[in-house]
């Protein structure tokens, strides 16, 4: 079960978004090193650390343990991730994990690493959009069991980006695959806050900018399908109930 959070009401979404996949650049250098090979002396600049400063965790102590994570910036390889990933498969039902987003997208294997970390996990994890959520960010946002959005954010939905290696059928053989798997994948992740349509148009390469407004029209619309299914199946029940009294 979803919930949607819009101005900080908070509305039930049965709808069910599962996956979600990269499009901008990949991991980045993290570490500056010295030379090993030299006996001189290193430099001072030599000896500067790049810090990683792309996640960071909070956790608040109450009758549910709350922890959140701001995930800002350049999404990077998946071993800068681990504690996120600990923290997700560990956790229990009682506790909730908000992952806070300001990113343009980065290392898709990472961000499909997060998602399937968020769907395993037994936590009710919110996603919380705060600025930039594009690419594999945007994917990340959907895949959130509750969804909040801020005043004044993006979303980018665009296609993948990527090198192929080795001999042309090869090539060919690789680009089919992740062809196809992308568009399950997007679909998968994308409906209903996307249209079938939408998704099509992405998957041929269109972008799809979304600002805040937008965004929340999406969601009420999703509320209201919920509703519409939610009231469906009261109506069956009762004339199910009904056959059965008679």
């Amino acid at each position: 079960m979803k919930i949607i959070t819009i101005f900080g009401a908070h509305c039930n979404n049965s709808m069910s978004h599962k996956l979600a996949i990269h499009i901008l650049s990949g991991g980045q250098k993290m570490l500056m090193s010295t030379n090993p090979f030299t006996t001189d002396e290193p430099d001072q600049d030599d000896l500067d650390v790049a810090v990683f400063e792309g996640l960071a965790r909070y956790e608040r102590r109450t009758e549910i343990r709350q922890i959140s994570y701001y995930l800002s910036g350049d999404i990077a390889p998946a071993n800068y991730y681990t504690e996120l990933f600990y923290t997700l498969r560990t956790a229990s039902v009682t506790d909730l994990i908000y992952l806070h987003l300001n990113s343009v997208g980065g290392n898709f294997d990472t961000g499909l690493q997060i998602i399937n970390n968020m769907l395993a996990s037994d936590a009710r994890v919110v996603t919380v959009l705060e600025a930039r959520a594009y690419s594999m960010s945007a994917f990340i946002f959907l895949a959130g069991d509750e969804l909040v959005a801020h005043d004044n954010c993006q979303l980018l939905f665009h296609i993948y980006s990527g090198v192929f290696a080795g001999k042309g059928n090869e090539q060919q053989a690789q680009g089919l695959a992740l062809s196809n798997w992308f568009e399950k994948f997007m679909t998968r992740i994308c409906l209903p806050f996307l249209t079938a349509a939408e998704i099509k148009a992405v998957l041929k390469g269109s972008e799809l900018w979304m600002d805040s407004d937008e965004i929340r029209h999406r969601m009420t619309r999703m509320l209201r399908e919920k509703n519409k299914l939610i009231e469906n199946a009261k109506s069956h029940l009762k004339k199910d109930e009904k056959i059965v009294s008679t």
